[in-house]
């Protein structure tokens, strides 16, 4: 059988690369080698064919004249983007010689990778680029941008990442998407209640902002940023009083009941109602919504992560299918993520074995910070998979890091980025496209296999190829870092301990492109909490420092800025990729500050005014759109727009690089901002 590389002309399979749930099965419409169509899979069992604008449209990112072709070698300023071509022997020779300087002079841990899952192949996102840094000895990143805060307050009460498998919900009555987007971020989801909508499901909207899934809900919720932990207790409070609990699941399947029902009772509606902006009847009519509506499921969105108290407010909303007994119910439950059903062996790819003495591990929301810290500095920055000049918090501190003429910073990307805009040398990447990777979904249970479709662009390399040869610049003999993808590939699925990938192998997965993680209904009995079981009340979080009840707290105050910030996604861009490319800008059109109708008089501010939005780390100008999207006291943005002369759109100078309460995690959306008019331009 031909490898898909060398089908010049007609169809063949792949994968979604996205940082996306939904992970879509796909097809790859090819003419004289090249991709001229990309469309999804209809034989794929939960996205059936239908895909996102983004991915519609990824063909023309692919094939973009702005792409990196070759090396580069900076020649101007930091910033400027002066760069001319060299070779790749050059570029890996003029990395490994100022690294050797580097480790001779000031040790390797004046070194530091930067990444995401900018690409969410695991090859690509912590493969051989972890085993790399392991044996180079260089600080260490902790990847904590994106669902750390939430994922460690979810396994507090749940043990890890399961819930309820996605392709149940067809079944569902009452969906909550509380704290998502879903239309632009979880579209499957979206595709899913619609259809049970037509058997009679209901679908609430929780949310700051009234966006594209809040205007499409039967009944939307909106409610202050950073409270909806306070909200799911006072939901409590009264399933608890009215009798709406099911008693018989807690006693089975939850420890901590009685203790959780004596100190809900401070939560009543009216004080939860005065914390949130719900008012108090609709507190009470969603509780009985709620506590009487089977099957029902909560769609947990990382927006309530990304606070001060994210992990607290997460832990808080998962305890709530417990408490109605969803759980054993199909279609009920909750989801959050469900990458635990799809755990693979992360030592064996990783291999940290290769790290032989203790090194500094730098948070990566807090860059900025680093990079400006004059104690054992940072000295060079290898970054890959990610864009911090746009997407990383304090956003002016991290460029004022990237513009230090001591610092040696390498980017190995598809465009010159920002961010690579600040390097010393730039690297081409590959596309996801270009390479061999598995990929394990964190909303439907499906781990997928990926194997190219087109060669590499210009003289575009994958991480995994990069890494192998700076491993052997170095002079770097262990076997691990001169593993093929393959071998890599087979030894993450090498020795499973995951009790819902029974007899996977790398043949299996080959031969069948993906394969569903089994048994996940019975995930009860899997619980890798102490009890093992649903806990309610955690000793565990008792002893990391944490109240072992659900309990609200507020957000940090921040003194003489009247409105809270959330800096939301928007529809047609993914973080920061698709915001250089022409035909998704188009799509969105250009960058706005929601704003409530209230709050915009009293500033005497109309719709269509640009707005200078502005604290103490920044400002940005946007066009605001005035109405009822957003509560008073509250505005909201979307998207991260690449820069553009003129234009003044990081929204991430704006925001805090504080860490939420667990995990580490951003604290993206508890900043706060004042609001002035500029001028009016434009008609929103």
């Amino acid at each position: 059988m031909k490898s898909y590389i060398d089908i010049e002309n007609g169809v063949v399979p792949s994968v979604c690369s996205l940082d996306c749930p939904d992970q879509c099965g796909l097809l790859i419409h090819k003419e004289e080698g090249k991709i001229v169509k990309v469309t999804g899979d209809p034989d794929h069992p939960i996205t059936k064919g239908n895909i996102c604008n983004k991915v519609r449209n990824m063909g023309e990112r692919i094939y973009d004249q702005k792409r990196v072709k070759t090396p580069l070698k900076r020649v101007g300023e930091k910033g400027e983007g002066k760069f001319v071509p060299i070779s790749w022997d050059e570029a890996i020779d003029t990395i490994t010689t100022k690294w050797n300087n580097l480790i001779e002079e000031e040790g390797p841990e004046s070194i530091l990778p930067y990444s995401f899952y900018g690409n969410m192949g695991n090859l690509s996102a912590e493969g051989m680029d972890r085993r790399f840094f392991s044996r180079l000895g260089s600080s260490q990143l902790d990847r904590t941008i994106c669902s750390a805060a939430g994922s460690v307050g979810y396994s507090y009460t749940m043990g890890g990442s399961f819930g309820t498998d996605p392709e149940d919900t067809t079944e569902t009555k009452l969906f909550i998407l509380w704290g998502i987007n879903a239309v632009s971020t979880n579209m499957h989801q979206i595709t899913i209640a619609q259809k049970a909508r037509k058997n009679g499901a209901k679908m609430v909207v929780i949310d700051v902002h009234k966006n594209q899934t809040g205007r499409m809900a039967d009944w939307f919720i909106p409610i202050f940023p950073g409270t909806d932990g306070a909200l799911a207790l006072g939901l409590m409070h009264i399933l608890y009083k009215e009798n709406l609990v099911d008693r018989k699941f807690l006693a089975e399947y939850t420890v901590g009941s009685d203790e959780l029902e004596k100190h809900i009772e401070q939560y009543h509606p009216q004080m939860v109602s005065e914390i949130t902006g719900v008012p108090v009847d609709d507190i009470y009519k969603l509780a009985r919504m709620y506590g009487t509506t089977s099957p029902s499921l909560i769609r947990i969105g990382n927006g309530l992560q990304h606070h001060d108290n994210g992990g607290m407010i997460t832990r808080t909303i998962v305890c709530l299918p417990a408490l109605v007994g969803q759980w054993l119910v199909k279609g009920g439950g909750a989801v959050k993520s469900n990458s635990g059903f799809l755990e693979f062996n992360k030592q064996a790819l990783q291999r940290p074995d290769l790290q032989k003495t203790k090194t500094r591990t730098i948070n990566m929301n807090q860059i900025g910070k680093a990079l400006l810290e004059t104690k054992d500095p940072i000295r060079s920055l290898f970054i890959y998979s990610s864009n911090p000049a746009v997407v990383a918090p304090e956003a002016n501190k991290v460029r004022e890091g990237l513009a230090r003429q001591d610092l040696f910073t390498v980017v190995h990307d598809l465009f010159l980025t920002e961010t690579a805009m600040y390097a010393d040398i730039v690297l081409p990447a590959t596309s996801a496209f270009e390479n061999t990777d598995f990929y394990t979904c964190y909303w439907h249970n499906h781990i997928h296999l990926h194997e190219p479709v087109i060669g590499p662009y210009g003289e575009s390399k994958s991480n995994t190829e990069v890494f192998r040869l700076l491993a052997k610049a170095l002079g770097f003999e262990e076997q691990a870092l001169k593993d093929n993808d393959e071998e890599l590939i087979k030894q993450a699925l090498s020795d499973l301990s995951n009790p819902f990938l029974p007899d996977l192998t790398y043949e299996k997965l080959k031969e069948q492109r993906y394969i569903k993680a089994s048994n996940t209904n019975n995930f009860l009995n899997y619980l890798n909490t102490p009890s093992g079981k649903i806990e309610l009340y955690s000793k565990k979080m008792e002893q990391d420092g944490y109240s072992p009840l659900p309990t609200y707290t507020p957000l940090v105050e921040e003194e003489d800025y009247p409105f809270l910030f959330v800096p939301g996604p928007n529809h047609n861009f993914l973080n920061s990729t698709f915001s250089n490319n022409e035909k998704h800008i188009k799509l969105e059109k250009e960058p706005k500050l929601f704003m409530n109708q209230q709050d915009a008089d009293l500033r005497g501010i109309e719709n269509g005014t640009t707005v200078r939005i502005w604290n103490d780390r920044g400002e940005c100008e946007l066009t605001v759109s005035v109405g009822d999207h957003v509560l008073p006291g509250v505005v909201v943005s979307q998207g991260l727009w690449s820069d553009m002369p003129g234009k003044k759109q990081l929204v991430n100078a704006l925001t805090p690089d504080r860490a939420a309460d667990m995990g580490g995690g951003a604290a993206f959306f508890s900043g706060r901002v004042d609001v002035e008019a500029i001028g009016k331009d434009s008609t929103v």
